[in-house]
């Protein structure tokens, strides 16, 4: 199982396995069939408020992690994402600029061992 990151802008490759969009909102400009997105799982997706809170504001992000860990807590989507990548390669397709600081990297860091949920 490997876990990778793209941005929906980006071109899908034959080597993303199974591409899940890990946003609440559609990605503004891009088309539903060139997108090739095999599952939107938004309901993974931060909420609305805390995403509005955070903006993408870097200084935000150690309370953004905290605050998103706390969401995914009890959220039956977390384990469906789970699933999901015990079966193979899978791409985590995300709308934002910055590649460092939204909530696909969490997931990543999640689902990799990386960052437990206390």
């Amino acid at each position: 199982m490997s876990v990778m990151l793209k941005r929906a802008y980006e071109q899908p490759s034959d080597t993303d396995g199974q591409r899940i969009l890990v946003d609440r909102l559609w990605p503004r400009g891009v088309a539903k069939a060139k997108a090739r997105i095999d599952l939107w799982l938004k309901e993974v997706a931060p909420s609305t408020e805390l995403r509005q809170w955070f903006g993408h504001a870097p200084e935000k992000w150690p309370e953004f992690k905290k605050r998103y860990c706390e969401e995914l807590k009890n959220n039956p989507a977390l384990s469906q994402l789970q699933q999901q990548a015990q079966q193979g390669d899978i791409t985590l397709i995300y709308a934002a600029k910055d590649q460092s600081h939204n909530e696909a990297v969490v997931l990543k860091e999640m689902l990799e061992g990386r960052l437990v949920l206390d």
